[in-house]
C-alpha cells in the first residue's frame, strides 16, 4: 500500500519520475492493478474538480497528466496481457469537442481493452461528426464520450442529437463520464449510461452490449 500512496502523491504533485518508480515497485510487488487504477481514477477526479474550481491551473494539470502517463505506460502491457481475449464489442472513445484532457479517458481505454473490448481511441478534442463517422465506419457497439469541464459537456448532447438526425441512434449505445458529469445529466441528454470511474465504465460497457 505504501507504493500506491507514493504513486498517488506523485501524480498529485506532477512528479513523473517518482510516479514511474512507484509504478514499477507496484508491479514488482505483484499488487492488484485494478485497486491501483481505482485509486488513480479517484485522484484524477479530485484533480479535475480542483481544476474546474481554479484551485490548480493548466500547467499543474499537465504535470499530473504526465505523471499518470508514466505509470500507465508501465501498467498497460500487464493489464492487456492479462485481459480477456474474447472480443466483447467495439467502443469508439474520445474526449468531447474542446476538451484537451484525456487521462481519465485513457484509463477507461486500458481497462476496456483488458476486459476484452476493441477500443478505437479518437484522442482529445474530438469533433462531433468524427465520433459519428468512426462509429458508423467501425460498426461500433458503443460511443464513449469524456468531458472534464462543464464547458465541454454539451458536446455529448450534440453527438446524440446528430445520431438522431441521421436516423442511426439505435445503432450505437452512448456512454458518458468525466469529473463534472453526473447520472441525472446523462439521463437528461438521452445517454444510455454514465460511469463514475474506470471500473464502473467496464461494468456499464458489459451491460450495454448485453454481457456478451
Amino acid at each position: 500500500m505504501e507504493s500506491i500512496e507514493k504513486l498517488v502523491q506523485a501524480v498529485m504533485e506532477g512528479e513523473d519520475d517518482v510516479a514511474a518508480e512507484a509504478a514499477q515497485e507496484i508491479l514488482d510487488q505483484g499488487q492488484d492493478l485494478q485497486e491501483v487504477i481505482g485509486r488513480l481514477t479517484e485522484t484524477m477526479r479530485i484533480l479535475g474538480k480542483q481544476f474546474e474550481e481554479f484551485e490548480i491551473f493548466l500547467p499543474e494539470m499537465i504535470l499530473s497528466a504526465d505523471a499518470m502517463t508514466s505509470a500507465m505506460d508501465l501498467f498497460n502491457p500487464v493489464l492487456v496481457a492479462g485481459g480477456n481475449k474474447t472480443n466483447k464489442g467495439t467502443v469508439v472513445l474520445g474526449s468531447a469537442p474542446g476538451d484537451m484532457h484525456e487521462i481519465g479517458k485513457n484509463i477507461v481505454k486500458t481497462v476496456l481493452i483488458a476486459d476484452g473490448f476493441e477500443v478505437v481511441d479518437l484522442g482529445k478534442n474530438v469533433e462531433i461528426m468524427e465520433f459519428v463517422n468512426k462509429a458508423e465506419e467501425t460498426k461500433a457497439d458503443i460511443i464513449g464520450i469524456s468531458a472534464l469541464m462543464t464547458t465541454t459537456m454539451p458536446g455529448a448532447t450534440d453527438v446524440i442529437n446528430l445520431l438522431k438526425e441521421k436516423g442511426i441512434r439505435d445503432n450505437h449505445k452512448v456512454m458518458v463520464g468525466g469529473a463534472p458529469t453526473n447520472p441525472d445529466w446523462a439521463k437528461d441528454i438521452g445517454a444510455d449510461g454514465w460511469s463514475n470511474s474506470a471500473a464502473e465504465a467496464v461494468v456499464l460497457a458489459n451491460n450495454l452490449v448485453g454481457g456478451k
